[in-house]
């Protein structure tokens, strides 16, 4: 299990958890491995993923609110042909996420653009709120062009702007790409 993204939520460890049911040989290997290697969590990590735990919760709430605010926003608008998010009751696997995620429907969201590739890259560079990186699960929100990174043997398609949505304020998100699709 990741701890990296939005267990830790800063940007500033990497660590990750591996747990199993029963204690079998591969298990014993990997415990091997681990001590052999030196491969634990040190203090100083450990102490910045509490932290991070312990906003977790207020993170994913403020994440998941403006996401579903942005996603609403956005939905049908003119530069757009897609918003994919399981928040809208448009999105087909809207009702089983209502079943299985409790308290919203989580911080990612993508819009597909129309223009294909030169404008997705486009509205992204105009961003100034949203930062372009690849990553995940932090308190700040970003845009990234997934296609451009993976190239044309990508299954994404080239118009898809993948959103990490943070803890700014969402009237600042919402105003970012509305001046990024201007």
């Amino acid at each position: 299990h990741s701890a990296t993204k939005y267990l830790n939520g800063h940007g500033d460890v990497v660590a990750g958890a591996l747990a199993t049911a029963e204690c079998d040989a591969d298990w014993d290997a990997i415990r091997r491995v681990r001590a052999d290697g030196g491969a634990i969590l040190g203090s100083f990590e450990a102490w910045l993923l509490q932290r991070g735990m312990r906003t977790l919760f207020l993170r994913v709430r403020a994440a998941s609110r403006s996401a579903l605010a942005i996603a609403r926003h956005f939905d049908g608008h003119p530069k757009l042909t897609a918003v994919l998010y399981p928040g809208l009751a448009s999105h087909p696997g809207h009702d089983i996420a209502g079943q299985q995620m409790v308290g919203g429907y989580g911080g990612m969201l993508s819009l597909r653009v129309k223009g294909g590739e030169k404008a997705a890259l486009e509205i992204a560079r105009r961003c100034q709120v949203f930062i372009r990186a690849t990553s995940l699960g932090g308190v700040e929100s970003l845009i990234e062009h997934r296609y451009s990174i993976e190239g044309a043997n990508s299954p994404i398609p080239a118009d898809l702007l993948r959103l990490s949505i943070g803890i700014e304020a969402t009237e600042d998100l919402i105003g970012d790409l509305e001046q990024a699709l201007a």
